[in-house]
C-alpha cells in the first residue's frame, strides 16, 4: 500500500505549530532530527523564516515513500506535545492553541499513527540531540575566545577593530541572531545591525584605549534617532564606560544599551547567554531607563 501525503489542512496546521511553538532554530532542529529527517534536509531551509522552512521541509517530504512516512512521523510527535516545546515563544498561548487545532483535526481525519518508539527512549534522543547542538556552540565559542584574546594583546588597536566587527558578527549568528556587518548609508557609517525581539539595533563597536565620550556616544544616539521609532542602539566598548558619561543617556528617551569587554567575555566564555544578555540589559534599560547593565555582577 502506498503512503499517502498528507492533506492539505493538515499540512497548513503542523506548519503553524512550527511558526509558533518555537523560537529558537535550534530547538526546532532538534525535534526534527530526533523524527529522523536527515540533517541534510533539515538544514537546507534552516535560514528561511520557521514557517517557510517548515513548508518547504514538508513539501519535499512528500515527494517520497520515505518522505510521507516521516510526515506521520512528524504529525504525531506534534500531537503528542503537551505544551509548547520551546518555552521561550513570545506567544505561548498562540502556540497551545496551534497544537490544539492540529490534534482535532487529526482526531477527525483519523491521521495520528501510532507511538512506535517508548517515551524514555525518545526523551533520551532528544536529550543527546540538544547535547550535542550545545557542544558544538561551546566549540565555536572557545574559538571565538582564543580570537578576542589573542587580539587583547595585540597593540595594533585598528586591527583590533576589525577583529570585533567579525567577532560580533560570529557570535551573533552562533546564537541566531541575523547580524549584518559594517555597512555605509549616504550619510554615516554604521559598525553593524540586528533584530531582536520585533526592534531593529544599530551597531557601534570601539576598540580603544580609551573610553568613549559622551560626544562619541551622543554621536551614535544620533545615528539610532535618525532611524525609525522602532530603532534602538548597541554601543560596545571593550575599554569600558566611564559612569559619569554613561549618567548622561539614562532616563527618558533612552533607547540605547551598551556592552563593555568584561560582557563579552562572559559570553565567549560560556557564562552567559548573548540573548539573555541582551534581554536583560533591555528589561532593565526599558523598566529604569538604566542603558548600562553589567551582566557579571550586581
Amino acid at each position: 500500500m502506498i503512503m499517502q501525503a498528507l492533506p492539505y489542512d493538515i499540512l497548513q496546521a503542523m506548519i503553524q505549530c512550527f511558526g509558533r511553538c518555537f523560537y529558537y532554530k535550534d530547538e526546532m532542529t532538534s525535534f526534527l532530527l530526533t523524527v529522523g529527517v536527515e540533517r541534510s534536509l533539515v538544514d537546507k531551509y534552516r535560514s528561511e523564516a520557521k514557517f517557510v522552512w517548515a513548508r518547504h521541509l514538508l513539501t519535499e517530504l512528500a515527494q517520497s515513500e520515505r518522505g510521507r512516512l516521516l510526515q506521520r512521523k512528524i504529525l504525531t510527535e506534534l500531537c503528542n506535545l503537551k505544551d509548547v516545546p520551546d518555552p521561550n515563544v513570545p506567544d505561548r498561548n498562540a502556540g497551545v492553541d496551534a497544537l490544539r487545532g492540529l490534534k482535532e483535526l487529526a482526531v477527525q481525519r483519523d491521521m495520528v499513527a501510532r507511538e512506535e518508539r517508548k517515551k524514555g527512549d525518545e526523551s533520551a534522543r532528544l536529550s543527546e540531540e540538544r547535547a550535542r547542538v550545545v557542544s558544538e556552540r561551546a566549540g565555536k565559542l572557545a574559538r571565538l575566545h582564543r580570537q578576542f584574546t589573542a587580539a587583547v594583546t595585540s597593540a595594533d588597536r585598528q586591527t583590533a577593530g576589525y577583529t570585533l566587527e567579525d567577532l560580533l558578527q560570529e557570535l551573533f549568528a552562533l546564537f541566531e541572531i541575523d547580524y549584518r556587518k559594517s555597512y555605509r548609508t549616504d550619510t554615516q557609517q554604521i559598525d553593524g545591525h540586528f533584530a531582536f525581539h520585533n526592534f531593529d539595533y544599530l551597531v557601534e563597536a570601539k576598540w580603544r584605549q580609551d573610553k568613549p565620550t559622551e560626544q562619541e556616544i551622543g554621536g551614535f544616539k544620533h545615528k539610532v534617532d535618525s532611524k525609525l521609532e522602532s530603532t534602538r542602539g548597541l554601543f560596545v566598548s571593550i575599554p569600558g564606560f566611564r559612569e559619569e558619561v554613561v549618567t548622561q543617556f539614562n532616563g527618558k528617551g533612552a533607547n540605547i544599551i551598551l556592552m563593555d569587554g568584561m560582557d563579552l567575555t562572559h559570553i565567549l566564555e560560556g557564562r552567559a547567554d548573548l540573548r539573555d544578555a541582551l534581554h536583560h540589559k533591555i528589561e532593565r534599560a526599558a523598566q529604569e531607563g538604566v542603558v548600562f547593565t553589567s551582566i557579571y555582577g550586581p
